[in-house]
């Protein structure tokens, strides 16, 4: 069995990281190709406008992180939305991180605004409160890198919330076997996060670099959320001889 995956690519990384980490659709093609399952990807730049053609079929749409703001009204944002909603109502299973894991929730009957919380950075660790079958393997906590100021802040219509904490209580969440989403980044290396702080030192504030900084000494476990992502995927598609 190899899956289809359409990565909606919803950001350019920085000029000066583009040559080590290409982008984030290269990046999670990079991150997948370590799991178990296996997978064949093609990425749209949907900020450039580009979607597969409609004849196309995948397996699922894996919507990517952005520096933009998932409420914002930028035309590219408002296709990318009316887009998604197509695809969930069509029964396409679908995948969020960060800015995708947001504009899901909106589209899906959440709420997702500017938190109060302030920036999240470097690697931050959540209580894991459900375990359904594709969760495997088994963790009931997670860490994984983040970088985000705005959170959902009410979760979508029938959705379960998958992962938690204090400072970001809908960290995860899924609605039944279609779709699924993290506010932390998989896809991350410590090393990309290490260059984000340094770079956007200035805007982040003394405290809140230096938090994010120390914090790449912990454990981060991308590998783990990506066999789960690939496991939800995976569920109830046909099995080959």
């Amino acid at each position: 069995m190899t899956l289809s995956i359409c990565i909606l690519e919803t950001d350019n990384i920085r000029p000066e990281l583009v040559e080590q980490y290409r982008g984030y659709g290269w990046m999670f093609q990079q991150l997948f190709a370590r799991q178990p399952i296996a997978a064949e990807f093609e990425v749209f730049n949907v900020v450039q406008g580009h979607y597969p053609d409609d004849s196309r079929h995948f397996d699922a749409y894996l919507i990517t992180g952005s520096k933009y703001d998932s409420f914002g009204q930028d035309a590219w944002i408002q296709t990318l939305r009316t887009y998604v909603l197509e695809r969930y109502e069509h029964g396409d299973k679908l995948m969020g991180i960060c800015f995708g894991h947001q504009l899901l929730a909106l589209v899906l009957g959440g709420k997702t605004e500017r938190a109060w919380q302030g920036w999240g950075v470097g690697v931050h660790q959540y209580e894991v409160v459900e375990q359904p079958e594709w969760l495997q393997p088994h963790a009931e906590q997670l860490s994984l890198l983040i970088s985000h100021q705005d959170q959902v802040t009410e979760a979508p219509i029938n959705a379960t919330v998958l992962a938690s904490s204090a400072f970001c209580p809908i960290a995860a969440y899924y609605i039944g076997d279609q779709v699924l989403c993290f506010q932390g980044h998989p896809e991350f290396v410590p090393d990309y996060s290490r260059s984000i702080l340094n770079i956007r030192q200035d805007v982040y504030g003394d405290q809140v670099y230096q938090q994010g900084i120390n914090s790449l000494e912990l454990q981060h476990q991308g590998n783990m959320v990506a066999e789960w992502m690939m496991r939800f995927v995976a569920q109830g598609q046909p099995r080959q001889a």
